[in-house]
């Protein structure tokens, strides 16, 4: 099962230097409509067996373009919301630098945890056990090698994707999900592959049949030792990588 994780076009939020949080009615700016429009014809070619969504209103605006134009239905999942940040939502991240917190959350941020909020290794514990209920259901539902897609928040996916890297939450910080960006894992019965990580602009053509073998219908990494399942594609990168 494959799944591309994409962040949500650029928000209000962003642009505004703010740190959105789950704070209600932050929704795509310009550019982030722009952006979710394009989605359209960037995954063109592509069968997705199912969208996947955070409930809040800058996801569910990035992916109406695409799920209109696909005639699928979103599934919200409230466990790929954005993190509780707690007091801390809302606030302008230039003023947050100035927490002592703020250093854990750069330096270690699996100690994290915001006040009145939640803590970091419960965002990616949340987040990596959502997509693997999904990729579980879709594979009853449909058989094997389905690919869908999740859209979510910048924190999310970094936590989602470090799990897959084997990376220690500690290291997250060093993962770049710029806005609209889309970064894909496929996994396996043996272990994640990750097939892209903050794609802006690549050739996404091949990811229906990313990693698997035209002979043998398995992944080539399961296939054959050391075998390559993908390449990153140069991003063109868009915007910061603030938290949202």
């Amino acid at each position: 099962m494959t799944v591309i994780l994409l962040r949500h076009g650029r928000s209000t939020s962003n642009t505004a230097g703010t740190l959105a949080g789950r704070s209600a009615g932050v929704d795509l700016d310009d550019r982030g409509r722009e952006q979710a429009a394009g989605l359209v014809a960037r995954l063109s070619g592509l069968t997705l067996a199912a969208i996947v969504r955070s409930p809040l209103l800058r996801c569910e605006n990035t992916v109406a373009p695409l799920a209109g134009e696909r005639g699928l239905a979103p599934v919200v999942d409230d466990a790929l919301v954005e993190v509780d940040y707690g007091q801390w939502t809302g606030r302008p991240i230039k003023e947050l630098l100035g927490e002592p917190l703020w250093k854990v959350v750069q330096q270690h941020p699996s100690a994290a945890v915001f006040p009145d909020g939640e803590g970091l290794a419960q965002v990616q514990a949340r987040s990596v056990a959502a997509v693997r209920a999904h990729d579980a259901r879709l594979a009853d539902e449909h058989g094997r090698d389905v690919l869908w897609l999740a859209c979510t928040h910048g924190d999310v996916i970094k936590s989602v994707l470090a799990d897959a890297l084997g990376t220690h939450l500690d290291g997250f910080q060093r993962i770049v999900t710029d806005p609209a960006s889309i970064s894909v894992v496929r996994y396996t019965t043996t272990r994640p592959f990750v097939l892209r990580m903050n794609d802006t602009g690549g050739d996404l053509s091949g990811l229906d049949g990313a990693g698997r073998s035209k002979d043998t219908g398995v992944g080539a990494s399961d296939a054959v030792p050391g075998g390559e399942v993908g390449s990153p594609a140069k991003a063109d990168n868009e915007g910061g990588t603030d938290p949202e």
